[in-house]
């Protein structure tokens, strides 16, 4: 008596392997079109993303957006006090350091500083790079009475160095009037951070 062999159509759970999966090019990625057919999405270069084009169609690699990518971040600190009545810009210690990836790349400056101020007199800030003023200001904290008066102040700006090199961003003051001006005042620090986004 001949066994036949009962054979259940179609496939079960686990029975196909990457082995018996056809070949195909290295780095494509199966998605499926509008009909709900398999198809391969074909290899992107170095450094795109993978992107959407919405239901019903094919994604694809496209380059990545340009700009607006944080690429790194500097901090720096000083807390020396410092005192002067001078006209023009002194240095008031402060100095941050940051070199560039690019030169299409924006560096961010931001400020955290505090200071005293004598006599209805005002102060003017003062962020230089390199040589270079990148903000400037000649009436940022205000004594409008006589006596002292004490106040924090961020500064901020948006700088283009179109450099590769190291570049160097100081903080300075002056007292418009010749009143005496006092910054780090009992060793509170002031602070620079320096933040570098893709252009």
């Amino acid at each position: 008596m001949a066994l036949t062999k009962i054979i259940t159509p179609g496939i079960t759970d686990d029975d196909v392997t990457l082995a018996k999966m056809a070949a195909g090019t290295d780095g494509n990625i199966i998605s499926y079109d509008a009909s709900g057919n398999p198809v391969a999405v074909a290899t992107g270069s170095v450094g795109q993303v993978l992107t959407s084009a919405g239901a019903g169609a094919v994604p694809s690699f496209q380059a990545a957006a340009a700009g607006g990518k944080l690429l790194q971040v500097t901090y720096a600190t000083y807390s020396t006090e410092k005192t002067f009545n001078s006209t023009s810009y002194v240095s008031l210690g402060l100095v941050g350091t940051i070199t560039p990836s690019s030169t299409s790349s924006k560096i961010y400056v931001l400020i955290s500083a505090q200071g005293t101020c004598d006599n209805n007199d005002n102060i003017g800030m003062k962020i230089d790079r390199n040589g270079t003023s990148v903000y400037a200001t000649n009436g940022y904290f205000m004594s409008n009475q006589s006596g002292t008066m004490r106040s924090n102040f961020p500064l901020m700006a948006l700088d283009s160095p179109s450099s590769t090199s190291q570049r160097t961003y100081t903080l300075y003051g002056l007292s418009n009037g010749g009143a005496t001006v006092q910054t780090n005042e009992a060793g509170a620090p002031t602070s620079i951070t320096l933040m570098e986004i893709a252009g």
